[in-house]
């Protein structure tokens, strides 16, 4: 399943993402799969759950794939998790 993650920021942390995107259920659980080597980041495995994740990048547990995407722009017309933060 593919899902875009619309952010107005400049950049997402990668646990933050995981757990915003609801493809886990708390922080804790977002440790444990960036740490155990199950999220691939731009089709790698990443180990770093704070690695900063910009506009363009994908990633990817658990079947599901995420892109993100910058607030406004032409592709997230059709996006389907909007994520604000303050």
């Amino acid at each position: 399943m593919k899902q875009k993650v619309e952010i107005h920021t400049e950049f997402i942390k990668l646990d933050a993402l995981l757990k915003f995107a609801a493809v886990v259920e708390t922080g804790g659980d977002a440790k444990l799969a960036v740490q155990d080597g199950d999220v691939k980041v731009n089709g790698e495995v990443c180990t770093m759950r704070g690695k900063k994740i910009y506009p363009g990048d994908t990633v990817e547990l658990d079947g599901v794939k995420l892109l993100v995407i910058k607030e406004g722009s032409a592709a997230g017309e059709s996006f389907k998790v909007k994520l604000k933060r303050k």
